[in-house]
This record gives C-alpha cells, sequence and structure tokens, in this order.
C-alpha cells in the first residue's frame, strides 16, 4: 500500500499513527456507501414495520425514539465499526479529544457569524432561482419538484417539532440537537474525513466529506448551506484536533433553531425555500457583509491558532489547509 502521503510534521496532532488494513478512500467511500442505504432504506423499512403506511398518524413519542435509535444503529455504530476495522485504534482515527474552553469558544464564534450568513445566503439563492424560473420552463419544472421535495421534509420535521410538555420538547431536543450532532459528527467529521485526509489534501477531504453530508439531508434548497456549514465543522475538527468541538457546534446549530422555533415560531428557520423578493437588496447587502466577516475570521484563525490556543497537544502545520 502506497503510504507516501501519510507522513506529516511531528509535531503535528494530525499525523497518522495507525496503518489501515485497506485503502483509506476506499473505506470512507464504503463507509458512505454502505451508512446511506442502511439509514435511509434500514430505517426507512424499520418505520414501515413499525407504523406501516399512516406515518402522519403515528405515535410521535414513539417515532422520535426510532429516530433516535436509528441515528445510533445506522451511523454511529458503522462510524465505530468501520474505524475499528480499518484503523485498529478509534480514538486517534474519530480524534476524540476535551479541548478547553477557549478552543470551543472561539469556534463558537465562528458559529454565530455562519449562521445568519447561511440564512442570507439562502434569500439570495432563492430569489434568483424564482426569477429565473419565471423565464424558464426547465428551471420551472425543477423547481417545484424541488419545492414539493421541500415539502416533504418540512411535513415530517414540524410533524417530529410538535411538542405538547416538557417531557416532549426534551424528547425533541434529543432527537434532533443531541443525537444527530454525536452520530453525524463521529461518522462523517470523525472516520469520513479523517479517511480521506490519509490520502488528500485536507482542504480537499473537509469539501467532499462536506459535500456528501449535504447530500445525506435530502434538502435541495440548503445542499449549499449544508455544505458550508459542513466543511466549518470540518475546518474546526481539523484546527481543533478534536471532534468534541464540531459536535458542541453541530449540537448548538441545531439546538438555536429548534428554541428560535419553539419561541418565536419562526417558520424560516425550518423552511427553506422562502423568497422574499421586497428585500432582497438588504438581503444581499447582509450576505456580502457577513460573508467579508467570515472570511476575516476564519483568516485570523487559520494564521493565529496555534498561538490562541497555545496548547501542545493542538499545534498543528495549517499550512496545508
Amino acid at each position: 500500500m502506497n503510504n507516501e502521503n501519510m507522513s506529516q510534521p511531528e509535531n503535528n496532532p494530525n499525523q497518522f499513527h495507525n496503518v489501515p488494513t485497506m485503502s483509506p478512500t476506499k473505506a470512507a467511500v464504503l463507509g458512505l456507501i454502505a451508512v446511506f442505504f442502511i439509514f435511509q432504506f434500514g430505517g426507512g423499512l424499520l418505520a414501515l414495520g413499525i407504523f406501516g403506511f399512516d406515518i402522519k398518524n403515528a405515535d410521535m413519542n414513539l417515532m422520535r425514539l426510532l429516530t433516535i435509535g436509528s441515528q445510533i444503529l445506522f451511523i454511529l455504530f458503522p462510524a465505530i465499526l468501520f474505524s475499528k476495522l480499518v484503523f485498529i485504534d478509534v480514538t486517534s482515527i474519530v480524534r476524540f479529544r476535551m479541548p478547553n474552553p477557549k478552543e470551543v469558544g472561539i469556534f463558537v464564534l465562528g458559529l454565530i457569524i455562519i449562521m445568519p450568513l447561511l440564512q442570507e445566503y439562502l434569500h439570495v439563492q432563492n430569489y434568483f432561482i424564482n426569477e429565473i424560473a419565471k423565464s424558464n420552463s426547465l428551471v420551472e419544472g425543477i423547481k417545484n419538484f424541488f419545492d414539493e421535495l421541500d415539502k416533504l421534509v418540512e411535513e415530517s420535521y414540524l410533524q417530529l417539532l410538535t411538542g405538547n410538555n416538557v417531557f416532549e420538547i426534551i424528547l425533541i431536543i434529543i432527537t434532533v440537537s443531541v443525537t444527530p450532532a454525536i452520530c453525524e459528527e463521529f461518522f462523517f467529521r470523525g472516520f469520513v474525513q479523517k479517511s480521506f485526509e490519509y490520502k488528500l489534501k485536507p482542504l480537499t477531504s473537509i469539501f467532499i466529506t462536506s459535500f456528501f453530508f449535504g447530500i445525506y439531508h435530502f434538502n435541495p434548497y440548503g445542499l449549499v448551506p449544508l455544505i458550508l456549514l459542513g466543511m466549518y465543522f470540518g475546518f474546526s475538527v481539523y484546527l481543533s484536533n478534536s471532534i468534541i468541538v464540531p459536535i458542541i457546534l453541530h449540537f448548538l446549530n441545531n439546538f438555536i433553531s429548534i428554541i428560535a422555533f419553539f419561541v418565536f415560531g419562526e417558520e424560516e428557520l425550518m423552511q427553506s425555500n422562502f423568497v422574499d423578493a421586497e428585500g432582497i437588496n438588504t438581503h444581499i447587502l447582509i450576505f456580502i457583509l457577513l460573508l467579508i466577516l467570515f472570511s476575516a475570521f476564519v483568516f485570523f484563525l487559520k494564521k493565529n491558532y496555534n498561538k490562541i490556543v497555545n496548547n501542545e497537544e493542538v499545534q498543528n502545520d495549517l499550512s496545508k489547509l
């Protein structure tokens, strides 16, 4: 096996201590295919076997428990199993390390910028799709298909997010915020991204992993924001050398959206095909300003992360990023 790309500086915590039992790239692709089929189809068949075709009238608490169980069984467990079979040492592959509060805090600051940035991006993207669709029948047809798909995603989310008491609200938070943050980060940023890093440059590994992260969510209008958010999660795990950081970011992203939904009833936070034609100039201006701010933040963090953190465990070689 060609391991020439596996060598990195001695002080780099992302260096590869494990000799994989098969090609890491093939292992990552195999893992992506396997998890896609067993989670989407296996989980779907399991739900169908328990609830039948009348999903709308199913017991929602039982549905939430099934969703939690499916994520653990069909995403987290394969991530650990693949890591063990291919790399043996699961802890180092998924970069399981407790970060200090300063490390978490600085990435949360970036999350505070990127969340409204992606929301403004959706405004701009949807406006132009809507305008193009008015004069192009092909785009209009694709848009109508996306609208139907988005409607199905929205309906399923609204059912999961409708809670009538404290117990149900806690269960909703566990289902939508806690479990996906742990399971998806262990799989995507833990096993998949690290596997790609064995053969590919870090930025390429982050992008490929994030692309599949976006595809897996079946959200056509939200595809680009999901990819960009996934890239930020991937950026955070590479710099911090800790899977805990993207888990916290992923949890906060989902949790803030849920709380805003409960408190303000902001359906826009759960929809992704909204269009605000009258306010488009304001949305474009805010989007550009936030994009400049976030780009400056990432540039500053990349240049100064080791100085800011001042932790020997995470003195990364950032020249490859």
